[in-house]
């Protein structure tokens, strides 16, 4: 399996943001294991094989038993491992306190490992981290992206997103696209606001408050399937752009992708499908365009 994602300098001169390009690799099994051989998945855990241990989550997720918490919760703490088995990792502890009868020293040790998850430098476990909070009943405090107020800020203006697939899909993957940067730049950059009392800031207000502007939009190009045997493999290009608000001059243009394998049902395609997509998304602002606007404003 590629889990490696080429890096690009957190400087990044005018009109030549470098390409980033990310892999998420997501494997999903829908075979569900036999309950007696829990405690052998739990120990699969800390198999060699990166196979072994996703296929091993992703069945404990399914067999949903509070007796595999504890093994969970040290895969998804465990920094030296992948970050997407991390991810699933959180993704099972959220289903099996959601759905079983968890005793409170368990439920205790999920939500304090997906708390301290949740703010993982990895994109896409702490998402995942965030999501199974939510689905626990148990959000961790959010810092909230700030209204600017009295002088100085960053206020980042966000796109409508844009779906170039030419499929059913495209409205879904727009407003998938708008959320995923939404939250993103809350989770990473909570004191650049996305927010202007009254609506939209023009030059004046941003001006008479000592405020950057700034406008980021995205395109998503391409997304792949191509199934063989029993699984598929999802694949997705998406470009943002990166510009001054409110002139919209581009100074900036990033292109990610990222592979997710799956099964090749389609509920498991279209769940790769919107994975990948995420993905991308979150990694270019978080580890591109949010860096860039730094430089942008300096210290």
């Amino acid at each position: 399996m590629n889990h490696r994602a080429e890096r690009t300098p957190g400087i990044v001169r005018a009109m030549a943001l470098r390409v980033v390009t990310i892999t998420a690799v997501l494997v999903v099994f829908t075979h569900p294991a036999h309950a007696d051989k829990i405690d052998t998945l739990i120990a699969q855990l800390d198999d060699s094989s990166d196979r072994v241990r996703v296929s091993a989550v992703l069945a404990l997720t399914n067999q949903e038993s509070p007796r595999a918490i504890e093994g969970l919760v040290k895969t998804l703490l465990k920094t030296s491992e992948l970050k997407n088995i991390r991810g699933l990792a959180a993704n099972a502890i959220g289903t099996i306190v959601s759905s079983s009868k968890v005793s409170a020293k368990e439920r205790k040790a999920a939500v304090d490992a997906l708390s301290k998850a949740k703010a993982d430098p990895e994109p896409f476990v702490s998402a995942k981290a965030d999501a199974a909070l939510g689905k626990i009943g148990a959000v961790a405090p959010t810092v909230s992206a700030s209204t600017p107020s009295g002088s100085g800020g960053v206020y980042v203006n966000l796109g409508p997103m844009s779906s170039k697939t030419n499929t059913p899909e495209d409205p879904k993957y727009r407003g998938l696209m708008q959320k995923t940067a939404g939250s993103t730049m809350t989770k990473v950059a909570g004191a650049m606001a996305t927010t202007w009392p009254g609506g939209v800031p023009t030059k004046k207000d941003l001006d008479k408050k000592g405020v950057a502007g700034f406008y980021v939009d995205g395109t998503l190009n391409e997304v792949k399937v191509e199934k063989s045997g029993n699984s598929a493999k999802v694949s997705c290009k998406v470009n943002m752009l990166l510009a001054s608000f409110p002139e919209k001059a581009v100074f900036g243009f990033l292109n990610g992708g990222a592979a997710v394998q799956a099964s090749s049902s389609a509920a498991d395609i279209a769940l790769a499908q919107q994975d990948c997509v995420a993905a991308v998304v979150e990694s270019l602002i978080a580890k591109q365009i949010v860096p860039t606007i730094k430089t942008k404003v300096g210290p």
